[in-house]
């Protein structure tokens, strides 16, 4: 793969008329793909630069970073609220139960940051930051790529009872993701397109133990062999990792779906989805055809990243991602 940080000196010509449509973006404050095409063009370069030398570091940053997405857009909208530190008037969510000893990547979305500000001081926002680090990190490990819309600005505040609240756990049901998803204006088609993020990365044992020693909507062999890293009893192994996806675990590909078709999915959430109930027709076409999956997820993660965006004069664009201006 020839690295985009070769390319970092290629010219950039803006046309008159497309100056104009972004001129014209900004002050609708809507979301544009081509938000930062004239105040900082060296955006997505830098950014694709930065993702690619931590994936190179360690395969499995491609997936925390995209989960940080994820985890900021589901709670009070994607706003960069997911990367500010606690202070004695935040209480923020990276100690929430859907985060705390489990999102990672913070550091890397530090150096992207900074690598940005050197471009273009004071034009990017955190949030919109996590937006393209997402997109890059699928691209990177062989998930389809997207036009990415941009414009967000970051939150002033964080919520950590929000997070408690808005993140879906891997012990929900159908029914529970489902409304969840649905709240948030996503279908049942979104979720499971989503879900198939879990084709990379890796789960704490603390988040699938109840999976695979009481639940019998599992793969007998696989529960066994996950149960040689995760032991029963509570507070042993807790922090024992596990793949989401045992086959392709690294490669983002539709093997997720595969996994769930042969009753091998990691968390009960993830099997959930394929159980006997709505989705199992979904699960089935994605197992089946991956471009399927490709398309519906980029559709979905489009939708995911206009939830709630701060535009226009509400939030800021800030200089730390860790902390408020």
């Amino acid at each position: 793969m020839a690295s985009i940080c070769s390319s970092m000196s290629r010219n950039l010509i803006v046309g008159f008329s497309l100056l104009v449509l972004v001129l014209m973006g900004s002050a609708n404050a809507s979301l544009s793909k081509d938000y930062y095409y004239s105040s900082c063009p060296k955006l997505f370069e830098t950014v694709k630069c930065a993702v690619e030398s931590a994936i190179s570091k360690e395969t499995r940053m491609g997936a925390s970073l995209l989960r940080l997405f994820f985890h900021d857009c589901f709670v009070n909208g994607c706003d960069g609220s997911i990367l500010l530190d606690d202070t004695s008037s935040i209480t923020g969510e990276k100690n929430a139960n859907a985060n705390k000893n489990s999102a990672r990547g913070f550091e890397v979305i530090d150096q992207i940051k900074l690598a940005v500000e050197k471009v273009c001081p004071g034009i990017v926002s955190c949030a919109d930051i996590l937006a393209v680090t997402a997109r890059d990190s699928v691209e990177i490990l062989g998930g389809p790529s997207w036009d990415v819309k941009l414009g967000r600005r970051d939150a002033r505040t964080a919520s950590q009872s929000a997070a408690n609240n808005g993140i879906p756990a891997p012990t929900s049901s159908l029914n529970q993701l489902i409304s969840r998803y649905n709240a948030l204006g996503l279908s049942a088609k979104d979720l499971v397109a989503l879900s198939g993020g879990h084709t990379i990365g890796q789960a704490r044992c603390t988040t699938f133990r109840g999976h695979i020693y009481n639940d019998t909507d599992i793969d007998t062999s696989f529960a066994r062999a996950r149960q040689s890293g995760c032991p029963k009893t509570s507070g042993s192994g807790d922090n024992n990792l596990a793949p989401l996806d045992l086959a392709t675990p690294t490669s983002f590909d539709n093997h997720y779906f595969k996994n769930l078709v042969d009753i091998k999915g990691l968390l009960h959430s993830d099997q959930e989805l394929f159980n006997g109930g709505s989705t199992d027709s979904i699960v089935h076409e994605y197992s089946t055809n991956s471009n399927s999956f490709f398309s519906d997820f980029v559709d979905a993660m489009i939708k995911m990243g206009d939830i709630s965006p701060l535009t226009g004069s509400n939030g800021e664009i800030r200089k730390n991602c860790r902390s408020v201006n």
